[in-house]
């Protein structure tokens, strides 16, 4: 870590980047327990989550199943989503708690102050929708592959990585529904604070990113590289499939959740799904060189 070390600590960019940071999350601070109004009850016969965002949307499933029951679709799928959000908050706070103030993270350490409030804030609302109107958290997913890298020099990088490919996918979802005025305020409402704040996060997620990657790369040998871009690539699909839950559909009354699933996965539809999520996230993992231009199998 002493080449990452010092990249973090000399890299005048980085700092600018944290104070202006720094500063935004003071003077945009709110208080959300004050800011959201929570109505009783959500209306179920209407779209809880964009059409064009829902697993069934463009495929031969979404053609052939009620309106009513893509509607259900729509809620639980809508609720699995907040669900991933509050399981990947989870983890992300743990593992930047552990970096706080340690060796090697001194300069970033004022902003994961900033951002680990913001993330548990985030965490609060997505499950307060959970509950109030799913009556439940979805169980978060079988993990991610073990860490096959597990040299502890790659250990931050990959951690970041992971950190910064879920808030983008997630903000993909956010910055879409908080602009969809087909939805309820209180679903616009949500993902509009929350893609508020992740730019910051991911703004700065993308720094950090490119600096520790730029160290692990002045160490390390091409097979070591194309191994951490392997790991990426697994991880973003492994990410991305996990919006595709069976017991939503079977929430939503379907009477084959796993075999609509694997249909649903195996669709055309889901190969361009996935390219959208991760247009932007991909662009900037090729322009930074953790990625190479191809994508998945």
């Amino acid at each position: 870590m002493g080449v990452t070390n010092s990249l973090i600590d000399t890299n005048e960019r980085f700092h600018v980047i944290l104070d202006r940071l720094s500063s935004m999350s003071v003077d945009d601070y709110y208080n959300p327990y004050k800011s959201f109004e929570w109505p009783e009850s959500l209306p179920p016969d209407m779209w809880w989550m964009s059409p064009e965002l829902t697993t069934t949307h463009g495929t031969a499933a979404a053609s052939r199943l009620p309106q009513d029951q893509l509607h259900a679709l729509s809620r639980f799928e809508s609720v699995n989503f907040y669900s991933l959000n509050v399981h990947g908050i989870r983890e992300l706070l743990i593992e930047v708690t552990k970096r706080i103030h340690t060796a090697g993270f001194e300069t970033p350490s004022e902003f994961f102050h900033h951002f680990i409030g913001e993330e548990n804030e985030h965490m609060w609302f997505f499950a307060e929708f959970c509950l109030r109107y799913g009556n439940k958290i979805y169980r978060q997913p079988p993990g991610a592959m073990a860490l096959t890298i597990p040299e502890s020099r790659l250990e931050s990088l990959l951690v970041f990585t992971r950190i910064l490919i879920f808030e983008e996918l997630v903000d993909h979802f956010n910055s879409k529904m908080a602009l969809d005025e087909s939805l309820h305020e209180t679903i616009r409402h949500i993902n509009r604070i929350h893609h508020q704040d992740e730019s910051r996060h991911i703004a700065f997620g993308r720094e950090l990113v490119a600096i520790l990657f730029e160290g692990v790369r002045a160490e390390s040998t091409a097979t070591e590289l194309a191994d951490i871009e392997t790991y990426i690539r697994r991880y973003m699909t492994y990410s991305f499939e996990t919006l595709y839950n069976p017991q939503v559909y079977r929430d939503a009354g379907v009477s084959d959740p796993h075999g609509l699933r694997r249909e649903l996965l195996d669709s055309p539809r889901r190969v361009e799904f996935e390219r959208q999520v991760f247009r932007k996230t991909r662009k900037y993992l090729e322009k930074t060189g953790i990625l190479h231009g191809r994508e998945a199998s």
